[in-house]
């Protein structure tokens, strides 16, 4: 126990051995030797190795963004052709409404001619039997109106002259 006092105690004494003058030349060596190495190693190694990490890394944002400004062509070319052919089937349509329209119209006015005509026939027929009922009715008020003339003088007390009846009733008639 003694010696491992004495050397606790030497140690003590001497102080850290970092500060010691006396081995500073071997500790400033073996530091020299120590950097050395760490410097072969990140410049011969670790760089290279970052260097073509980052060098691959730019390179594939270079292709993406490459591949992007295309693929962003080729949207801007799809979108126009989109439009042009939005713009095509509108057109087409409009076409096809206008022509289903004149089509319709021309239908219409045929049916609208025949149906005039149709109408215009039956006019006609009713215009027709309503003079021949007009001349029926005023044959039949002729001579309702000669029969009560005939009975009216008759009964009155006179003679019926069938001339003078007929003259008086046809002059009433005409107005």
């Amino acid at each position: 126990m003694a010696t491992t006092e004495a050397a606790a105690e030497a140690g003590h004494s001497a102080g850290m051995p970092q500060l010691n003058f006396e081995t500073w030349p071997n500790q400033i060596f073996w530091l020299l030797v120590t950097l050395v190495i760490v410097w072969f190693v990140v410049a011969k190694i670790a760089m290279p190795r970052i260097g073509g990490v980052l060098a691959e890394r730019k390179g594939t944002i270079g292709k993406d963004l490459a591949a992007a400004e295309e693929l962003k062509a080729k949207a801007k070319a799809a979108e126009g052709a989109y439009t042009a052919a939005l713009e095509s089937a509108r057109a087409e349509a409009a076409k096809i409404i206008a022509a289903t329209k004149a089509d319709i119209a021309k239908t219409l006015a045929a049916a609208t001619a025949e149906a005039d005509a149709k109408i215009e026939a039956k006019s006609a027929e009713s215009e027709k039997r309503i003079a021949e009922i007009r001349a029926g009715a005023e044959a039949a008020v002729a001579e309702v109106a000669r029969d009560t003339a005939g009975a009216l003088v008759s009964a009155l007390g006179g003679q019926a002259d069938a001339g003078a009846i007929e003259a008086a009733v046809s002059a009433r008639l005409k107005g």
